[in-house]
């Protein structure tokens, strides 16, 4: 039987999780960006990273792979901040290649020139994650302060395409760009590469700790119409009553289980459990978005480290009002939510709990919309 590499992350993630395996690592190479997005939560400047220590060196990033490939590490995704930026990029990317890791890239694609594209051919990646903020220069300035960025994104879009490199596109929507939703969907479309949207910024706490609860993002209830206006994008009448559906069946099944012990939920995703994330100061977490629990793999050695981490992973616990929650399946409440929004986890974040409340609201509303339509043409 052959497997494409979602079914088989999805066959080996649990089996990871059960033995204890760090299968999925994240390496974020650096804090330093061509961009200066509003929401981001890691961008640095040049003189910001060397004030807090600089950035690990290719010699340590490749030190520490080798230590979590040996220890069982099979996807590696490099990220930043911009990890193109690093002029040791092919360096670090094409040892890491040798070791045999199934490796994806995270890009705003700005720095994607011909060479580049012509790198990439030669040695493809599983796959690049590309950014597309908007579809006109004018959005690319209000959001990332640099209009000519959409060019330079539209041509490296273009360019790794022909080259035959697998891509996906992603869109975190703002007040500044969610004006531009529709016609990002219409690119996708044009140039066939999927199309992930986010609608949901965290806090960015990896910047300030004083930043809990605090985005220059969207309200709750422009997120959710945001949200429901890329359902009604992606999905016909058909497919969006099935998902209507399964969103408010959900909500009836949590609702009547009533389950959640006193303590709260344990965290359930595979952040900590068979998935990593170093930053670029060297310090491991379970996730991008979190700053604690953190160990430090290139002091202690990485297996020492991940230990560590699995057992401090576990012990952390969601607030037990989202464990008893009939909102809890389709909501974007999670451990590292929790601490952003609230600088603990276990206290309820507000945001999430009310876009999750709008967005079923609305998406109920709409639902009837069609199925009156429907009978109205019956």
């Amino acid at each position: 039987m052959r497997y494409n590499e979602m079914q088989l992350t999805e066959y080996l993630a649990p089996r990871a999780i059960g033995r204890g395996v760090p299968l999925m690592g994240n390496f974020e190479l650096t804090a330093r960006c061509s961009l200066n997005c509003r929401m981001c939560y890691v961008r640095q400047s040049a003189a910001d990273v060397a004030a807090r220590g600089g950035e690990l060196s290719a010699a340590q990033w490749l030190g520490v792979a080798q230590e979590a490939r040996d220890k069982g590490m099979l996807y590696l995704l490099l990220t930043g901040g911009e990890p193109l930026i690093r002029p040791d990029f092919r360096e670090i990317y094409t040892e890491l290649r040798k070791m045999g890791l199934a490796i994806s890239i995270n890009t705003n694609g700005t720095l994607i020139n011909d060479e580049y594209i012509e790198f990439f051919r030669h040695n493809p990646p599983a796959r690049i994650n590309m950014s597309l903020y908007g579809a006109s220069p004018a959005a690319y300035e209000r959001l990332c302060g640099d209009g000519e960025a959409f060019e330079k994104t539209m041509y490296a879009l273009r360019g790794l395409k022909n080259a035959g490199v697998k891509l996906k596109l992603s869109m975190s929507l703002t007040p500044y760009n969610k004006d531009d939703l529709e016609s990002v969907a219409k690119i996708s479309q044009e140039e066939k590469v999927y199309l992930q949207v986010g609608t949901y910024m965290f806090p960015a706490v990896r910047k300030d700790k004083s930043h809990v609860g605090e985005n220059d993002r969207l309200t709750e209830e422009e997120a959710a119409l945001t949200q429901l206006k890329y359902d009604r994008i992606r999905f016909d009448d058909e497919r969006f009553m099935l998902r209507a559906e399964r969103m408010m069946k959900n909500e009836t099944e949590r609702e009547a289980e009533g389950c959640g012990d006193e303590q709260g939920e344990r965290l359930s995703c595979r952040a900590g459990r068979c998935a990593f994330w170093i930053t670029w100061q060297g310090k491991m977490v379970p996730c991008g978005m979190m700053i604690e629990p953190y160990t430090e793999p290139l002091k202690t050695g990485f297996a020492d480290a991940w230990d560590e981490l699995r057992r401090r992973t576990g012990e952390i616990r969601m607030p037990y009002e989202c464990g008893v929650c009939s909102y809890r399946g389709v909501c974007d409440a999670c451990p590292a939510a929790c601490y952003a929004e609230t600088g603990s986890f276990s206290e309820r974040p507000e945001y999430p709990c009310k876009k999750v409340k709008e967005l079923l609201r609305i998406t109920a509303e709409e639902y009837r919309r069609i199925k009156e339509k429907k009978s109205n043409e019956a």
